[in-house]
């Protein structure tokens, strides 16, 4: 029966491939889409994986990690006088521009971060000495700088190089690995006394607090000391989950519900869903038609509804895995070129493919639905009346 099963649905070539064509593209639009802004969520988060610190104090409004509304340097002392809290550092993070050789300006995500301990400095190091940040002038950038702000891509910037932030000198002696920020730019760390000269000035120009609780203590819990005793907003960084006090959480949130990206990749992946089941049920419910005979043929011999109901969800479940097994396919490439161009952003999680798998395969079956109710209603007497 299985084979039977089988060679009727790769005997009609142009149906078998219409219904192929229609879930291939369904596949690749809702795990293409789904993983790009799965992969723009993330650059929202850049700083937080960048800057590595377990508690974030920020102004008591901040919903987000790239919302800056300054606080008082004295806020720092405020912070650090919590019995919860064993260290708290400044940070400075700001977009600021640069200047290289051939003149042109670059947009940079600057941060500056305490010249003592180096908190919040990058844990990846490729090429110099994070120690050297202390020196005069200097700057650490990331990979992408050490091409995007060179004048030729095909000549990166080395340790030595030079270049200027608001006119004012930077010397590189480090790059590093780091996570792309949001807005596209490269990373670049300095101290925080150098990042406010780097900066043209305001009243306040404190970004955020960086702090580590006691020993024995959760980050959690002083977090919440932090915002009881100063008043001030404190998040914990760490991944994802559904407290409202994990600073990821709270930043991909407040994108999602204050932003139209959902929107609009929503709207494609709804789209391709349209069209895969739109294609599948039309073509599935023309092979059934075009098939009617045969199965009818089959059922006056004897097979039992049960049996070709199985004949035509296996004939379903076969075109909906090759379709998506082509769909993953094709994903995996553009996945391929994305990284190495590095955009958009890409990111897939398996839950991707589960979810697109289980839903690929229920439009496979609701086009099998219909070709089972067709052919239920279907007299075996009528074959031998035609």
């Amino acid at each position: 029966m299985t084979g039977l099963a089988l060679k009727m649905l790769f005997g009609d070539t142009a149906k078998y491939l219409m219904l192929v064509a229609g879930l291939f593209l369904a596949t690749f639009l809702i795990v293409q889409q789904a993983s790009v802004f799965s992969g723009l969520m993330l650059w929202t988060t850049s700083t937080l994986k960048n800057v590595n610190v377990p508690i974030y104090v920020v102004e008591e409004r901040v919903e987000q990690v790239n919302e800056v509304n300054p606080l008082r340097d004295t806020d720092v002392a405020r912070v650090r006088s919590v019995s919860a809290v064993r260290w708290a550092m400044p940070l400075y993070s700001g977009i600021q521009r640069v200047r290289i050789d051939d003149g042109s300006l670059k947009t940079v995500q600057l941060l500056g971060i305490d010249s003592a301990s180096l908190v919040g400095a990058p844990t990846r190091m490729i090429a110099g000495n994070l120690e050297d940040l202390r020196l005069p002038n200097t700057v650490v950038i990331d990979e992408l700088a050490s091409t995007r702000l060179a004048k030729d891509p095909k000549h990166p910037i080395k340790i030595g190089d030079r270049f200027e932030i608001n006119d004012i000198e930077a010397r590189v002696v480090g790059i590093c690995l780091a996570s792309r920020s949001f807005t596209g730019g490269p990373y670049i760390w300095t101290t925080y006394e150098r990042a406010l000269q780097y900066t043209p000035a305001s009243r306040k120009m404190l970004s955020a607090v960086l702090a580590a609780p006691v020993e024995g203590m959760t980050p959690d819990a002083a977090a919440k000391e932090i915002m009881r005793t100063t008043g001030l907003r404190a998040y914990v960084n760490r991944g994802f989950s559904r407290n409202p006090d994990d600073f990821n959480t709270s930043t991909v949130w407040w994108y999602v519900r204050n932003t139209g990206i959902p929107i609009s990749f929503g709207t494609t992946v709804i789209i391709g869903f349209i069209v895969g089941t739109a294609i599948s049920c039309q073509t599935f419910y023309a092979f059934v038609l075009d098939n009617l005979k045969h199965l009818g043929a089959l059922k006056a011999m004897g097979m039992s509804n049960l049996r070709l109901s199985f004949m035509l969800l296996l004939q379903s479940a076969t075109v909906g895995s090759i379709g998506f097994g082509i769909g993953l396919l094709f994903t995996s490439f553009f996945a391929r070129w994305a990284i190495t161009n590095q955009q958009p952003p890409f990111y897939l999680s398996w839950q991707v493919p589960v979810v697109a798998f289980v839903v690929i395969q229920g439009i496979c079956m609701v086009s099998a639905l219909l070709g089972i109710i067709r052919l239920s209603l279907y007299e075996p007497a009528m074959v031998f009346r035609a």
